[in-house]
């Protein structure tokens, strides 16, 4: 039972990163190509700022993955890193479409999160059984 849950964790590792660098890629084609004639300079580089802390997070997430074994608490990490994908990224994307200036008074708060989730790394291993 334990390794039948330890193959879910594994493969939910790899799909949650999976699933922001998809969707990372596909915000940022639509950014260039459907938005550009829409919004004006200053807002595309807000939605653009929006992608790239999203695709560097889904990698970091995939790293994460890959070292969960000797991270004190790769899931806090993963969870923290996910919810600061989405306020941070998602309260971008939400202001550049929007151009409500409202939104950008949310995205420190997914900021924090990013923050909180590198200073995770940082934590000692967890000790060997």
């Amino acid at each position: 039972m334990i390794a039948d849950r330890s193959a879910a964790g594994g493969a939910a590792a790899v799909a949650v990163p999976g699933l922001f660098g998809l969707t990372g890629v596909a915000l940022g084609a639509f950014g260039a190509h459907a938005l550009k004639a829409r919004l004006g300079p200053e807002l595309i580089e807000v939605f653009r700022t929006g992608v790239f802390y999203q695709l560097v997070h889904a990698v970091a997430l995939l790293g994460v993955a890959g070292i969960r074994d000797r991270l004190r608490a790769p899931r806090v990490t993963t969870w923290l890193f996910s919810i600061g994908i989405v306020i941070f990224s998602g309260s971008l994307y939400a202001l550049a479409v929007s151009g409500v200036r409202l939104w950008g008074a949310v995205t420190p708060l997914g900021g924090l999160a990013f923050l909180a989730g590198w200073a995770s790394l940082l934590l000692p291993p967890a000790p060997r059984r």
